[in-house]
């Protein structure tokens, strides 16, 4: 696992959990700090014993140039969390796409489940891409995306063409919220915090809310948003359903998503979140 800073992260909890169920004991994921700057020579250094790599940011889009062969989701995105090492050539994909679905599909969220409007992501980074396309194959035609500099939306809006859906830029304010039916939240932990100060009350709560963070949890959104009575669906849910993507990918077994998910969670209570 990738990313910096990565300290906290849970993926090789949930890693290391598939691979003990599938047998594959002799299997090793580990968290590495690894910047931009770093990503290249880190690839170089992976030799025949390295199987794949997971990343996160700021590494999803750096990654693309160096990689042989891209997927097409991964490329129609512009971005790619998963490197796999085959036929000595790096391949790369992204699970964030069918992890998001995977999530909000178990909670039973769909297009057209309430009362009409749109969705909308919050945030322009590499995983509000993954959430364009994500709800692009789940049938939406159009979004809004609330940025606090529409100028930094550039990869963003080239991703919603090449996927087919339109987009609609709002402030990075609560009257984001308007008749939104489904919030998909991709930014830090902290940076949607005001907008839970407005629910329940002042705008008509969504019918759901994804957010991304998982720790700390709940984060403020994701407490008022629930208090309100929208169906909500945390970073982990995100988190768990890409691994299991990911571990298929890299082992071509089935996934252990139940042995995963308990791993999961009961690493997050030990931790008191």
């Amino acid at each position: 696992m990738l990313g910096s800073p990565i300290g906290h992260s849970l993926s090789p909890v949930l890693h290391r959990a598939a691979y003990a169920a599938l047998g594959l004991t002799w299997w090793q994921y580990d968290a590495i700090e690894c910047d931009e700057a770093g990503l290249s020579a880190l690839l170089d250094r992976c030799g025949p014993d390295w199987v794949g790599l997971s990343l996160t940011m700021p590494l999803k889009r750096t990654v693309l140039p160096l990689l042989d062969r891209v997927e097409p989701l991964a490329r129609s995105i512009g971005c790619a969390n998963t490197v796999v090492f085959a036929a000595a050539q790096r391949l790369g994909f992204n699970t964030d796409v069918p992890g998001l679905v995977s999530a909000l599909v178990e909670r039973g969220i769909g297009r057209g489940t309430g009362h009409p409007g749109p969705a909308l992501i919050l945030g322009a980074g590499a995983t509000a891409s993954a959430a364009l396309a994500a709800l692009a194959a789940m049938g939406e035609k159009s979004v809004a995306v609330a940025v606090r500099d529409p100028a930094r939306a550039t990869d963003l809006l080239a991703a919603a063409e090449r996927v087919g859906i339109s987009v609609t830029l709002r402030p990075f304010a609560t009257s984001a919220l308007l008749d939104i039916r489904l919030v998909i939240s991709t930014v830090p932990a902290g940076a949607a915090d005001f907008l839970g100060e407005i629910l329940p009350g002042n705008i008509k709560a969504p019918e759901a809310v994804l957010d991304v963070v998982y720790h700390p949890w709940p984060t403020k959104l994701a407490q008022a948003a629930s208090a309100a009575g929208a169906v909500v669906v945390s970073g982990f849910d995100l988190l768990l359903h890409q691994a299991v993507r990911q571990v298929e990918l890299m082992t071509d077994r089935p996934a252990p998503l139940e042995k995963m998910r308990r791993a999961g969670l009961a690493e997050l209570a030990s931790r008191g979140i």
